[in-house]
């Protein structure tokens, strides 16, 4: 069973948030099969390599040279093939990190020894495995790779340390006091209502700037005229990766340290900081709040769904969001 040594992960999701959520899945495989190389498929980039070479991960692509990888039913028709001609060897584990029937029906003709897919509860599985399911993608998965090879392996959180120095020293200089509450508010995913008001944003820090909090706002230098409406609300307010020639989320992830506490909505500025175990309140709305919430001691979550039973997150109010932070606050002052 040890001679593990090609494993491919699929990642349908296309959002930079979908990679950093399965790193501790990552860390954990890498520890047990440590001469191992992995491989990532994704309909879309692979991020590890793009916008995320920062954090060090280092996982080779899989390319197919096919577009949407597993979205289309005529993939199946191609894929040997392509597998033929691109000479492309037989993988020892496969794993499915996502549960659509036509997409694991697809990868599953990729040549491998062991497969693993949670969708239809683990049938496409090499063996038949008996997994109750939990909301965390992780979490099933491994518990699924350790019944089939029948290993003990255990989630390993990101170490911040593998990120260069450099990023730490310049969200140093950017942020070089104490007192700085962070709030990122801007979606990536433009399908989904995510955000929050921008007027309950700028009332929740004018209230903080009360306590002689400094407002930080991890926000892209695209959105300028965001940038402006806050600034004109908020003259104290700081816009770091506006004043840093370094653009990368292992900046965002640097600056997450810096911040006494991060408010923010469900994006991929939210799985950025949390690598960085900042006390964290997360805004949820649509998105399931159980599947993509941060996990860790200093992490709470707002959930409108559970709150006020609806899925507009813009009934979350600035109070509920004020006695969250004091909470917060408190609690980091003993």
């Amino acid at each position: 069973l040890r001679m593990i040594s090609r494993i491919l992960l699929y990642n349908s999701g296309g959002g930079i948030g979908d990679a950093l959520q399965i790193l501790p899945l990552i860390n954990a495989l890498r520890n047990e099969f440590k001469n191992a190389n992995f491989f990532y498929l994704c309909a879309h980039e692979n991020h590890f390599n793009s916008s995320l070479r920062d954090l060090n991960c280092h996982i080779d692509t899989l390319n197919l040279d096919i577009k949407y990888f597993g979205f289309r039913w005529w993939h199946l028709l191609i894929l040997k093939r392509r597998i033929k001609k691109l000479k492309i060897q037989k993988f020892d584990l496969i794993i499915d990190l996502q549960s659509k029937f036509r997409n694991s029906l697809i990868l599953k003709m990729i040549p491998h020894k062991y497969f693993v897919s949670s969708c239809l509860n683990f049938k496409f599985s090499t063996t038949n495995l008996n997994i109750k399911k939990v909301a965390k993608v992780n979490n099933n998965i491994l518990e699924a790779v350790n019944t089939m090879l029948n290993i003990n392996c255990r989630l390993i959180d990101y170490d911040i340390n593998k990120i260069e120095d450099k990023f730490t020293a310049e969200s140093e200089r950017l942020l070089p006091k104490k007192n700085y509450i962070g709030f990122s508010i801007t979606q990536g995913n433009i399908y989904r209502k995510k955000e929050w008001p921008l007027d309950k944003v700028i009332k929740v820090s004018e209230e903080l700037v009360k306590k002689n909090k400094i407002p930080v706002f991890l926000i892209k230098k695209k959105y300028n005229e965001i940038k402006s409406k806050i600034k004109n609300a908020i003259p104290s307010a700081l816009f770091p990766e506006h004043e840093s020639n370094l653009s990368s989320p292992a900046l965002v992830t640097c600056l997450g340290k810096r911040l006494d506490l991060a408010i923010t909505i469900d994006n991929g500025v939210m799985h950025m900081l949390s690598l960085s175990k900042v006390p964290i309140i997360s805004l949820f709305g649509p998105t399931d709040s159980e599947k993509f919430a941060p996990q860790y001691k200093n992490s709470l979550v707002l959930d409108s769904k559970k709150l006020y039973n609806t899925k507009n997150i813009s009934v979350i109010t600035v109070e509920d969001v004020l006695t969250a932070a004091r909470n917060h606050l408190n609690f980091n002052n003993h």
